[in-house]
């Protein structure tokens, strides 16, 4: 699949897909060098393929505009854009690791869940990044009060050295000037961790509120209760919002059919929103009562449907998170180091093709190929 193109000051060569799925942005693995020579770069390359060329790159410069302001070294850096005929693409950094979500079904494959550490401190180094970017400001020091929106599984990235990465601001809200505005009935973000004020906001618009889907109520909580359900979710090695034992009752509150998320998701944007309003407080405790005491309390107070009783800042989850990590007894706090020895570990025993029941069907290239499934000229040849 190896295309060449130029762009800017760079010759690009993309080698194949990372991720290709519908819930999820396309990103491909490419390498990139510069046309007057020099060391090659391997690169992530984000398409955005809108319906007209001229916003798709509008996008695309307003994605490297904003993250000039989140320099911090647990958000992966963009490095610019490039265009090439009718298609934008942003151009991110890349580093060997994987997905969280891809970590998460590896343990699921061999019978294993993430221990109740490795999930605090990948939680903690979120949060900080988290903190970070909502207490971004843009070039003249003007607060931008992002809202990163699609905080999930397949925004965070696990490295290879343990360290933790949040990624993929292009859903993000902010008030940079001149931000492109979102399209009338498209919902931003990843409908499966979405925080229920933003669903409140359209099913209950207050009387000022220009955009249903952009309530004024929304901050950085809105990140924290997202951040909250990926938590639990490691804690749980399972999806909270579609446990086996529980059977949801009828959807009560109906979206119009013009109402649409931005990405698809294996559940109706619908079916998602009322499992969202509906857990609450009461069954945030029942599918936590197995975790420790600690972080029982830290998942309830992230998930607390009313914005006002979580965590203020997302510093304040880092904090506790941090603190359960350095608990008494500890020899030391769990750090990279750790993380990178307990992944290091799923991976291993996911990557026997013996025992592995399924293969990775999100993130291409973290565990061996199947047998009925050779190398590409491109996957052979990309190291």
């Amino acid at each position: 699949m190896a295309k060449d193109f130029e762009a800017g000051d760079y010759r690009y060569r993309i080698q194949h897909p990372l991720v290709s799925h519908p819930d999820y942005d396309t990103l491909l693995l490419a390498s990139r060098q510069r046309t007057r020579g020099g060391p090659l770069q391997r690169v992530v390359l984000k398409p955005l393929r809108l319906e007209h060329g001229r916003e798709a790159r509008a996008r695309a410069l307003e994605e490297v505009r904003l993250s000039k302001s989140l320099r911090h070294r647990n958000i992966a850096p963009v490095l610019g854009s490039a265009v090439r005929d009718e298609v934008a693409y942003v151009v991110m950094e890349w580093g060997r690791g994987r997905f969280l979500l891809s970590l998460m079904d590896a343990a699921v494959s061999v019978n294993r869940k993430l221990s109740p550490d490795f999930a605090a401190y990948i939680a903690a180094e979120v949060a900080d990044a988290l903190d970070h970017a909502h207490r971004a400001v843009d070039e003249e020091g003007r607060r931008l009060h992002l809202v990163h929106r699609a905080v999930g599984p397949m925004r965070i990235r696990v490295g290879d050295d343990g360290h933790v990465r949040l990624t993929n601001f292009g859903a993000a809200y902010s008030e940079l000037l001149g931000r492109l505005r979102t399209p009338t009935g498209v919902l931003r973000g990843d409908p499966a961790y979405i925080a229920p004020e933003i669903l409140l906001g359209f099913l209950e618009p207050a009387a000022s509120q220009g955009d249903p889907l952009t309530p004024r109520r929304m901050d950085g909580r809105a990140d924290v209760f997202s951040l909250g359900l990926v938590l639990l979710e490691m804690l749980l090695a399972r999806y909270p919002l579609d446990p086996p034992d529980t059977v949801w009752p009828d959807v009560q509150k109906r979206f119009p059919p013009e109402v649409r998320g931005e990405r698809s998701s294996p559940l109706s944007l619908e079916t998602l929103a009322n499992r969202v309003l509906d857990f609450g407080p009461e069954e945030v405790r029942r599918v936590a009562e197995e975790l420790p005491e600690p972080l029982r309390r830290i998942v309830a107070k992230s998930l607390h449907p009313e914005p006002d009783e979580r965590y203020e800042t997302a510093g304040r989850m880092r904090d506790e998170l941090r603190a359960f990590l350095s608990r008494p007894g500890k020899q030391r706090p769990f750090g990279a180091r750790e993380a990178k020895a307990e992944a290091h570990s799923i991976i291993e025993q996911a990557s026997d093709l013996e025992k592995l029941g399924a293969y990775p069907v999100v993130e291409r290239g973290f565990l061996p190929l199947p047998p009925d499934m050779p190398l590409t000229n491109a996957d052979a040849s990309e190291d």
